[in-house]
């Protein structure tokens, strides 16, 4: 289809609907790229639902490992530099209520790609997922491949152990049937020379070096990105998508950051913005744990991690910095994706697999389900879109029906992902009453409330008027009737779950 279709009225009135004119946080103006006639094109022909393959729309799908929506300044952060995620959330639509499926990271990443909760998968452990959902289902990715796609992968999309996968630059559990092209990116990671300190078990400071695998290790690295396997994952991406440009199929490339995930490694300059002085840990309250339930979910503590204030602070400092890195990473991409003039016939998702605790309620890292180990950020940014921000809630098992909706591909009937796609046209569109994650247990999570469940014990919040969920309402007679109701909401949606086309025995 020729661009100069596109009156010079109707070209005027299709950039006012997407947005001329917009302001930064303090009130500063900006202006959003304004999309140039082929993509306007493409969006008339995704409307008449004929498009060519070559005019179908790209998809650029980039995962962050371990990466807490509150480390993000787009997400309220006024500390951390992450100014490319936020340039490309006051483009795109930003989720503040997007949740993953599992707060470890085999299970979140087998959810979102194959489109299953865990709980009807039972895929945990070290797994894609295929040996869970069967050889007959497809994933997003392979969905795509099978719908005209070139689809490739660059590190750890599937789930791949940081560090030990890193270091030999292996597949990890990844799933080949769902990749044209695969890469791994082989990194050191703590044997990298430069400073090195463990942050975590290590009374005093006495050990020197780098510890056990899951520790808080960190290095502030010589060198430069490239050393390291993020950098030489941001590296291949422009490698590929200049190469994609001139492919006559389109694209769905997934490219997995393995960082802020521990080791805490980055190069030194990244660690300068973040001088130990600077560091603010979340507030300390008095009797904070004491009425969160003693369980396997919220063993990670400061006391348990033996992590004195300079530790904590410190290990704040090496995530900060761990975070600008994937930034600058993300930024590097995106601007290759503009150079090769395909930046206005993609749709460019960022995520993270699950969130993270720095210190909130004295938990650290993953596996909890409260707020900020179950939430994660999520920006979608698809051409013809307004940018955006959406309260609703999500997961991110939505993300394949979404995309594929977002492309004209027909979605598959197995899946149990919302199509979402509705909310990047007018955000306050709404498609779900809760969302649910697992860990050690399992979250509700409805507008208002959020109910933790462990079985006889648990957690009950009220998320409007309690949302860094001090004040855990599970024994208070005067909330029974809500606990009853929630959990009788959880009930519902386990059954529904169970009732799936993978023939196993789930309730």
């Amino acid at each position: 289809m020729s661009a100069n279709v596109f009156t010079k009225e109707k070209s005027s009135y299709i950039m006012n609907r997407i947005g001329i004119m917009n302001t930064w946080p303090g009130g500063k103006s900006w202006e959003p790229r304004r999309m140039i006639f082929r993509s306007l094109a493409i969006l008339v022909l995704l409307s008449a639902g004929s498009l060519s393959a070559k005019d179908k729309l790209n998809v650029l799908f980039i995962i962050s490992d371990d990466l807490t929506a509150t480390a993000l300044g787009c997400y309220g952060n006024k500390l951390c530099q992450t100014p490319h995620i936020d340039r490309l959330a006051t483009e795109g639509t930003r989720f503040t209520r997007a949740y993953c499926q599992a707060t470890f990271c085999a299970p979140s990443r087998a959810s979102l790609m194959f489109g299953y909760y865990p709980y009807a998968s039972k895929a945990t452990g070290y797994t894609s997922g295929r040996k869970e959902v069967g050889a007959d289902k497809d994933s997003w990715a392979q969905h795509f491949k099978k719908n005209g796609y070139h689809s490739a992968r660059i590190s750890k999309i599937f789930h791949m152990g940081v560090p030990p996968d890193v270091t030999k630059g292996s597949d990890g559990a990844d799933d080949p049937e769902s990749w044209d092209e695969v890469y791994n990116s082989k990194g050191p990671e703590t044997k990298v020379p430069g400073l090195a300190q463990q942050l975590s078990n290590n009374p005093g400071g006495l050990k020197k070096g780098t510890g056990s695998s899951q520790s808080f290790n960190v290095v502030e690295a010589e060198g430069d990105d490239l050393v390291h396997s993020d950098g030489k994952t941001a590296q291949k991406a422009v490698d590929l998508l200049d190469k994609y440009k001139d492919m006559e199929k389109p694209f769905f490339l997934a490219v997995g950051f393995v960082r802020p995930h521990v080791p805490l490694v980055a190069p030194k300059k990244y660690f300068a913005p973040y001088p130990l002085g600077k560091m603010v840990l979340p507030p300390k309250i008095s009797g904070d744990q004491d009425d969160i339930p003693k369980n396997s979910a919220n063993k990670r503590t400061t006391a348990n991690y033996k992590m004195d204030l300079n530790q904590q602070k410190g290990t704040l400092r090496a995530y900060y910095a761990s975070v600008s890195f994937v930034d600058a990473l993300v930024g590097k991409i995106l601007t290759a994706l503009e150079a090769t003039g395909q930046r206005d016939n993609t749709i460019v998702i960022f995520t993270s697999d699950h969130g993270y605790h720095l210190g909130e309620h004295d938990l650290w890292q993953k596996v909890s389900i409260h707020e900020e180990s179950a939430k994660v950020p999520l920006i979608i940014c698809a051409p013809g879109k307004k940018p955006a921000v959406c309260h609703s809630l999500s997961e991110l098992i939505d993300l394949y029906p979404t995309v594929s909706k977002l492309c004209g591909l027909k979605i598959p009937g197995n899946i149990q992902g919302k199509d979402i796609s509705g909310m990047l046209d007018d955000p306050a569109v709404k498609v779900r009453d809760a969302a649910l994650s697992s860990g050690k247990g399992r979250l509700l999570r409805t507008e208002k409330w959020a109910f933790l469940d462990y079985g006889k014990k648990g957690e009950l919040y009220d998320m409007e008027n309690d949302p860094k969920q001090y004040d855990n309402l599970f024994d208070q007679s005067e909330y029974a009737d809500t606990l009853a109701g929630l959990k009788e909401m959880l009930k519902e949606k386990l059954g529904e779950i169970g009732k799936n086309d993978l023939n196993l025995n789930n309730l």
